[in-house]
C-alpha cells in the first residue's frame, strides 16, 4: 500500500487531467479498461516500488537495476516464457513501463499499448495518426524507444514534434503540446522523463533547423504547458558563444540531446548528453582549435528554469563521436587504481563519498566519473580499442586528442577507433549496487575516416567512412565490461561475435542482456558466466525490465531490426518486432487471465480495428487506382523493392510474399489503407517512410495490380478516410 498523502497528491493530478480531458473534448470520458490503481506520483517515480518500473531506466539515477531477486542464480535455468506479443512496424527500440500489474509499451511511430502483464491481454491500444510527408523530412523518424507515467496519464513525444498524454486507464488523448515544426529539423526517437512534476525531452536536430531546433525543453507533466526550453548551441549572450570562433549562428547546426535524461532530486539538477555538430570535421567550421559547446558534453540543468548551471566537454569531435549516453548517478567512493585507470584528478580526497555521475556517455567506450555537484572531473578510463582521446589532463579535465585522428585537410584517411557507430551506442548499461559495477555493452570496430570537402555535396556530416570489426579482436564484435564503479577496475570481459544490446541487473546477482544475433541472456554478476539464454528469432533492440505482479516477479524484454548487420553477416535472424515475457513455473504459465474488453483509442483508428472490415465503400476488384499509377509504382518497386522481393516476386528467404494466396490471406478483409499504412511504415527496409507519399500510393497500386486487380478510372487519393474505405476483396 501506498502512504495515503501519495494517494491523495496523485488522486487530485488524475482529476485535474482528466477534467482537463473531458473539457478539450467535449464528451464523457472513455469507460476505463484499465482497473484502479494509485496515481503515479513525483515520490513514487523518485522511489518506486520494488515490482515497478516507472521510468526509462527504472529510477531516475539511470540505473537500470531491479531490486527484485525471486529469480536469482539458483533457479534462473527454470525460466520460461509467459506470453509474446507482436509489437507495431517500424525501428523497435522500446521500454516496457509496469505499475500495478498493467505493462505500458511503446511502439514504432507513437503505437502505445495498455497490456495486462500477467496474460498479455491487450487492454487497450493508442495509435497516433502521423503527417504522410514526415519521412521526407526527418530519416528513421519512428524511433520511440521510451514514455513516461505521470498521475494517471502516460506521457509520449511524438515523431512529429508533440508532447502529448494519455488516459492511462483509457487510452484517450488528454491533451498535447506543439514543441517544434518537424518540417524544421528536430527528430525525437526518445521520450521524457518525470523530474518534479516536469516533463523533460530532447532530440536530435536536423541542419536545416539551425540552432533553434536543438534544444531540451520542460514542460507541465499534468497540463502540458511549456515551462522552460534551453539552447544547446551556445549563441548570444551566453558565455560560451566565442566557443564557435565566429562561426555565423545559421551554421551552427546538429548538436542534440537525442537519448534520455537522468535527474537528482536533491540537487534539483537534470544531466543530459549532447552529440556532434554538422559538419563533424572542425575543417569545416572554423578549424580544430575552437570548442563548439556544448557539443560532446554532459550539461546540469536547474529543473526549475533550464539553466545550464555546469558542463563538461567530453571530447572535441570531428567524427559522428556522439556522448548522449545515459548518466549514471551513484553516490560512492572515489579510488581509481592507477594500474588500471588512465587518467585522474590529483586531488581525490580518501574515504570520502563523492556524488558521482558515471558511465560510459559518448561512443569512443571511455568510462567517465565526475562529481556530479560541480562537473569536476575525477577520473576515466578506455574499455574497447580507442585512439581519439590521446589524454585527459586530471587537473582540468581537459581531453587532448590524437592528432592522428584530427583532420587538417580534406581527402586524407585517419583510422579512428571505435568508428561512428561506437565503441558505445544507445544500447544501454547498467549499475548494480550489489557489486558496485558498472555493466557496458561495446562493440570493437575501427574506421578508416576522411573529411570530404563541402564543395563535394559530402552529406551531413562532411565525411566518408569505412568500418571493420579491430583485428585483435579475432572477429568477435560485441564485448560486455563490469567495471568496478569505485576504482575502475575491469572484473571481468565477455566477448562474442554478435553485438551486444541493452542490459539489466537485479538484485538476485544477474546481468540480463541481449545481442544481435537473438539470444537473450541471463549472465552472473560476479563472473560473466553464462546461466540461461534463449534465441527469440530476432536482434534484442529494445530494453529489458523487470517487475513483479502478484508475487511473481517477471522479465520482459523485445526484439526488432538491428541496423549493423554488416558486421556480422552470416548471424541470420529475423526483424520481427516482438515482446517477451517471462517467469518461473509459479507464475502460472498457460493462464489466459481474464477476459477484458479491449479498445483502439486514438484520433483515427488502426488497421487492427476490426470494425473496418465492414465499412466499406468499394473493393478493389472494382479499380480503385490507374494504370499509369501502377505503372509509376512498378519503377518504385524495382528501384526500392525488389533487392528482396524479387523482380519477379521471389522473395529472398524470409522476406514475406507480396503476390499469391499468402499475400491475399493476410489483407483479403482488410483497407487498401491498411496496406497503404503498412507499407509506408516498413518499405524499404530500415527505412520506412523515406519516400514521397504519391510513391507509396503508386507502390499499393502496383502490388494491387500484380495480384489481379483491374485498373479503374481514379487513381488512389492520399486521404486517409478515402483509403480505408477502399476493401481489398
Amino acid at each position: 500500500m501506498r502512504a495515503g498523502t501519495k494517494w491523495a497528491l496523485g488522486c487530485a493530478i488524475a482529476a485535474l487531467a482528466l477534467s482537463q480531458a473531458s473539457a478539450q473534448s467535449g464528451s464523457p470520458a472513455a469507460e476505463p479498461l484499465v482497473p484502479d490503481f494509485a496515481p503515479v506520483t513525483d515520490a513514487e517515480i523518485q522511489r518506486p516500488d520494488a515490482g515497478d518500473w516507472l521510468s526509462w531506466r527504472r529510477t531516475l539515477d539511470s540505473w537500470g537495476h531491479s531490486p527484485l531477486a525471486q529469480i536469482n542464480r539458483s533457479n534462473v535455468g527454470q525460466l520460461r516464457l509467459v506470453w509474446a506479443r507482436p509489437l507495431a512496424p517500424g525501428h523497435q527500440e522500446g521500454t516496457p513501463l509496469v505499475h500495478e500489474g498493467v505493462l505500458y509499451f511503446p511502439g514504432p511511430s507513437d503505437v502505445i499499448e495498455a497490456i495486462d502483464a500477467r496474460s498479455g491481454q491487450m487492454l487497450w491500444q493508442y495509435r497516433r495518426p502521423l503527417p504522410d510527408d514526415i519521412g521526407q523530412y526527418l530519416p528513421v523518424y519512428d524511433t520511440t524507444r521510451n514514455i513516461a507515467l505521470y498521475g494517471q496519464l502516460i506521457i509520449g513525444q511524438a515523431a512529429d514534434n508533440y508532447l502529448y498524454a494519455l488516459n492511462a486507464r483509457t487510452g484517450e488523448l488528454v491533451w498535447e503540446t506543439r514543441i517544434a515544426d518537424y518540417r524544421q529539423g528536430a527528430k525525437i526517437s526518445s521520450g521524457p522523463i518525470i523530474a518534479d512534476g516536469l516533463a523533460i525531452t530532447g532530440r536530435s536536430c536536423e541542419p536545416e533547423g539551425g540552432p533553434a531546433a536543438c534544444v531540451i525543453v520542460a514542460h507541465d507533466a499534468t497540463t502540458g504547458r511549456e515551462v522552460w526550453r534551453t539552447p544547446i548551441i551556445a549563441q548570444g549572450d551566453d558565455p560560451n558563444d566565442a566557443s564557435w570562433g565566429g562561426v555565423p549562428l545559421e551554421r551552427r547546426q546538429q548538436v542534440g540531446a537525442w537519448m534520455i535524461a537522468s535527474y537528482d532530486p536533491e540537487l534539483k539538477l537534470i544531466y543530459m548528453g549532447t552529440s556532434v555538430s554538422a559538419p563533424a570535421p572542425k575543417i569545416s567550421l572554423a578549424g580544430p582549435d575552437h570548442d563548439y559547446l556544448y557539443h560532446n558534453s554532459t550539461l546540469a540543468l536547474d529543473v526549475r528554469t533550464g539553466r545550464i548551471v555546469w558542463h563538461y566537454q567530453h571530447m572535441v569531435d570531428h567524427w559522428d563521436l556522439d556522448h548522449t549516453f545515459a548518466r549514471i548517478l551513484v553516490d560512492q567512493q572515489v579510488a581509481p587504481d592507477p594500474a588500471e585507470v588512465a587518467w585522474m584528478a590529483p586531488d581525490i580526497e580518501p574515504g570520502r563519498i563523492y556524488r558521482t555521475l558515471t558511465g560510459i556517455p559518448g561512443k569512443v567506450g571511455v568510462v567517465t566519473t565526475l562529481d556530479r555537484e560541480t562537473g569536476r572531473f575525477l577520473w576515466a578510463r578506455p574499455t574497447v580499442r580507442q585512439n581519439v582521446i590521446e589524454r585527459i589532463d586530471g587537473a582540468t579535465g581537459r581531453a587532448h586528442l590524437n592528432p592522428a585522428t584530427v583532420p587538417l585537410e580534406y581527402g586524407t584517411s585517419h583510422e579512428v577507433c571505435p568508428g561512428p557507430t561506437g565503441g558505445a551506442n544507445y544500447m544501454t548499461g547498467s549499475y548494480s549496487p550489489q557489486t558496485r559495477t558498472l555493466f557496458m555493452p561495446l562493440a570493437n570496430l575501427c574506421a578508416q575516416m576522411v573529411a570530404v570537402d563541402p564543395a563535394q555535396n559530402p552529406g551531413i556530416y562532411g565525411m566518408s567512412q569505412q568500418i571493420a570489426i579491430v583485428p585483435e579482436a579475432n572477429g568477435m564484435l560485441g564485448s560486455l565490461f563490469a567495471v568496478d564503479a569505485v576504482t575502475g577496475r575491469t572484473r571481468w570481459e565477455r566477448r562474442q561475435r554478435a553485438g551486444f544490446q541493452s542490459l539489466i541487473t537485479t538484485d538476485g546477482g544477474l546481468v540480463f542482456v541481449g545481442d544481435a544475433g537473438g539470444w537473450f541472456s541471463a549472465l552472473d554478476q560476479d563472473t560473466g558466466e553464462e546461466l540461461w539464454a534463449i534465441n527469440l528469432g530476432s536482434s534484442v533492440t529494445g530494453y529489458p525490465a523487470s517487475f513483479a505482479v502478484g508475487g511473481q516477479q517477471y522479465v520482459a524484454v523485445s526484439t526488432g531490426r538491428w541496423l549493423s548487420d554488416a558486421f556480422t553477416p552470416e548471424l541470420t535472424h529475423g526483424t520481427q518486432n516482438t515482446l517477451f515475457v517471462f517467469a518461473l513455473p509459479e507464475a502460472g504459465i498457460g493462464a489466459r487471465g481474464p477476459q477484458r474488453p479491449f479498445r483502439l483509442a486514438g484520433r483515427a483508428a488502426g488497421f487492427d480495428d476490426p470494425a473496418l472490415a465492414q465499412s466499406f465503400t468499394r473493393n478493389a476488384s472494382a479499380g480503385v487506382f490507374t494504370a499509369a499509377q501502377a505503372l509509376e509504382g512498378r519503377a518504385v518497386y524495382a528501384r526500392a523493392c525488389a533487392a528482396c522481393h524479387g523482380a519477379t516476386f521471389q522473395s529472398a528467404p524470409g522476406v514475406p510474399p507480396i503476390t499469391g494466396e499468402a499475400f491475399l490471406g493476410k489483407w483479403r478483409g482488410r483497407s487498401v489503407g491498411d496496406l497503404y499504412t503498412y507499407t509506408r511504415t516498413n518499405m524499404p527496409p530500415g527505412a520506412g517512410g523515406s519516400l514521397p507519399a504519391a510513391q507509396y500510393l503508386a507502390l499499393v497500386a502496383f502490388m494491387l495490380e500484380a495480384n489481379g486487380y483491374p485498373a479503374g478510372q481514379s487513381a488512389l487519393d492520399g486521404d486517409e478516410a478515402i483509403l480505408r474505405s477502399l476493401g481489398i476483396d
